[in-house]
Formats: structure tokens, C-alpha cells, sequence
């Protein structure tokens, strides 16, 4: 299917992010060692940087091409939260992320996706807000950044990395907060 359709272009990046989650996840493990290698590290970052970059045309095309779709609006939020979660997971146990930051933010994507299941079922929509999606923005180019930890030109990636999921983790504190007071102001609205 296309145009409309449950797969129109719009979906099928989304599915594409989806389906690379695996191999980006493949690519960061690494038993019985803490180290990640170069070879590894950046085919990781490019299938993670492409697989990030398809969340700036999902929506755009669905909205600018009229191909909004229920499958669409579940998946699209639903594919950026498991490839940054995946991705900083399997980042652990070689030292790239601390374990507190991972669960912090995965915690938080749980919360509001939770949040988001409570509002459909008493029929209200807590749409995204731009401090979401700076978030994961924020996150996208840090986590991007720290799978590739080796540095460039001169430039500590793991800092440049550690910078930018430190900013992620305060939007994705305040998101979070965000989000529950939107979710609290509607409720008492009914």
C-alpha cells in the first residue's frame, strides 16, 4: 500500500528505524569484552545517525503529503525511544554511558508512554511538545556521539557525547514533568 495506506513511505522509515535497532544493538555487543571496536563503533554511528535522521522526514512527509495514519503516530514516538534506550543500553558495559543516566531516561520514556496509554483510554491525546523532541534531538546526537567514542581531528567525541546526553537527560527530566502535568491539567478538565 501507499499513499494513505498503513505502509505509505512515511511508515516505512518508521519501520526502517524499527528494523535497525537489532543490528545497531548486534554491532554494540560485545561479550566477554568492555571494548567496542573501531570497525564496529563506526558502521554503529552511521546506521544509527541514517536510522535517527529518518525521524525529520516521517512526520514531514506524513503531514505534508496528507498520510497521517494511527499505525503512524504509534510507532513513529515508539521507534525513537527504542533506538536511543537500545543503544544506550548496550553502551554500559563498555563504560561509554553511566547506568544511572540509562535508567533515569528509560524510566522516563516508560513513564510518559504509560501516560500517553492512560490519556487515549479516557479519549484524550497528549500530543508531543517541542521539549520532547528537543530531548530527543539532545539525545539522539549525544548517544550518536558516544557510540562512536573514538576521537576526531583532535575532538573528544566521548565528551562531546557526555555534553549533549547531560543536556538530553535535564529535557528529558523536564519533558517528563511536562508531560504529567499535561496529563494531570487534562484530566481534571473532564
Amino acid at each position: 500500500m501507499t499513499g494513505n495506506g498503513r505502509l505509505n513511505p512515511a511508515n516505512l522509515l518508521t519501520l526502517f528505524r524499527i528494523l535497525t535497532v537489532p543490528v545497531v544493538v548486534l554491532l554494540l555487543y560485545t561479550p566477554g569484552t568492555r571494548d567496542i571496536s573501531f570497525f564496529r563503533s563506526v558502521a554503529a554511528t552511521i546506521l544509527f545517525t541514517v536510522s535517527s535522521f529518518t525521524d525529520l522526514f516521517d512526520g514531514y512527509i506524513a503531514r505534508r503529503y496528507g498520510m497521517v495514519t494511527s499505525l503512524g503516530k504509534l510507532l513513529d514516538p515508539l521507534a525513537d525511544k527504542l533506538l536511543v534506550c537500545a543503544s544506550m543500553v548496550m553502551l554500559i558495559p563498555s563504560g561509554r554511558v553511566p547506568a544511572w543516566m540509562v535508567a533515569i531516561i528509560v524510566g522516563r520514556e516508560i513513564g510518559v508512554t504509560a501516560l500517553r496509554g492512560a490519556a487515549s483510554t479516557e479519549g484524550l491525546v497528549i500530543a508531543a511538545s517541542p521539549l520532547g523532541k528537543a530531548k530527543t534531538i539532545l539525545l539522539s546526537i549525544g548517544v550518536g556521539a558516544l557510540i562512536l567514542n573514538y576521537p576526531v581531528m583532535g575532538i573528544d567525541i566521548h565528551l562531546l557525547g557526555m555534553l549533549f546526553l547531560a543536556a538530553g537527560l535535564v529535557l528529558t527530566a523536564w519533558s517528563g514533568l511536562d508531560y504529567f502535568l499535561r496529563f494531570v491539567g487534562e484530566i481534571f478538565k473532564k
